[in-house]
């Protein structure tokens, strides 16, 4: 599961916690901050917790940095993280740093819960449907972004992407990662779901599949469609990498796959897109639960849903030759 839960010996409460640390993936250092502490927590937001009681910082600063970029980058990663921490109603009260070849940055999130306060991730049923609340091709976009001062990498994706449309995905793929996953974990239980997890390193596939197994029924999941940032489909493509398409590719800080009840579904995404929640929250139905011996899998031709990055519009971007669509259907 993504969160241990461990049973307390007091007054029937559980104590769950979760811990992730992963190298840097931007460039900037505030950023990288707010993005691991997101995504630290977010395992706790897959089990429709929305309350974490404390945080610790795990931190590597890099031995190869001079002096002078370890002054300036390590307090704005710290920042990020705690800015992070305190937007999701919590406090770092401590950790760990050490000296290391690589810059490393992570933590631990722990909460006390009572047994309504948190959703076991093993109650799908039959007929319900698939909610993802983030775009996927995070790594894509980081990746491409880096490529912009490769040649050779850059000449085999030059023809399908321009480098604005490489910067403009690479803005809302930090934009995403760094959102926290809270709201969405409150309304879980609004609109009674079933089972969560959030997809991070192993792809939209890889996580499902480790849901599916999880379940107390005998169901499978079938996704049929992937929301993915604009143009990331065309450049992993054309790339011959990352495997965005068949849901193998890697995700940092990614959104929650809830099963819902098939009536709430379309409800759960018009909520989390209300102003009342903020800018930034987008769902997408994605698929179905139906009956099976507990494995997921994509459809042969997923219907590609392009999401285009904040501030653009459809004519902003050049047209490709994916199957897409602004709207999901089943």
């Amino acid at each position: 599961m993504d969160s241990c839960v461990i049973p307390l010996r007091h007054g029937g409460l559980s104590l769950i916690q979760t811990t992730d640390f992963f190298y840097p993936l931007v460039e900037d250092p505030y950023m990288m901050g707010r993005i691991a502490c997101a995504n630290v927590l977010s395992d706790l937001y897959a089990m429709g917790i929305t309350e974490c009681d404390n945080m610790l910082m795990l931190l590597s600063v890099s031995q190869n940095m001079s002096e002078e970029e370890r002054e300036k980058v390590t307090p704005l990663m710290i920042k990020g993280f705690r800015d992070a921490a305190e937007e999701g109603g919590t406090a770092v009260t401590g950790g760990q740093t050490v000296i290391n070849p690589w810059i490393i940055i992570g933590g631990v999130a722990t909460v006390v819960c009572q047994p309504n306060e948190f959703i076991m991730p093993d109650s799908a049923v039959v007929g319900d449907v698939l909610v993802l609340t983030k775009p996927l091709g995070t790594q894509v976009a980081v990746n491409a972004h880096q490529w912009l001062d490769n040649p050779e990498r850059w000449n085999k994706i030059k023809m399908v992407v321009s480098r604005e449309e490489v910067e403009l995905a690479y803005q809302e793929a930090m934009f995403n990662m760094a959102t926290l996953n809270r709201t969405a974990a409150g309304l879980m239980h609004t609109f009674n779901a079933h089972a969560a997890t959030d997809i991070t390193g192993f792809g939209i596939l890889g996580h499902s599949q480790n849901l599916a197994r999880q379940q107390r029924n005998e169901v499978s999941f079938v996704i049929h469609n992937l929301p993915i940032i604009a143009k990331m489909a065309a450049i992993s493509k054309a790339s011959g990498r990352f495997g965005l398409l068949q849901g193998t590719s890697a995700e940092t800080s990614g959104g929650l796959l809830i099963c819902l009840p098939r009536e709430q579904a379309a409800r759960f995404c018009s909520e989390i897109k209300s102003s009342k929640y903020g800018e930034g929250h987008q769902a997408w139905i994605v698929g179905i639960v139906e009956k099976g011996n507990r494995t997921a899998r994509i459809i042969d031709k997923p219907r590609v849903i392009e999401v285009l990055p904040r501030g653009t519009t459809a004519t902003t971007l050049v047209p490709d030759n994916f199957n897409a669509s602004s709207e999901p259907t089943l």
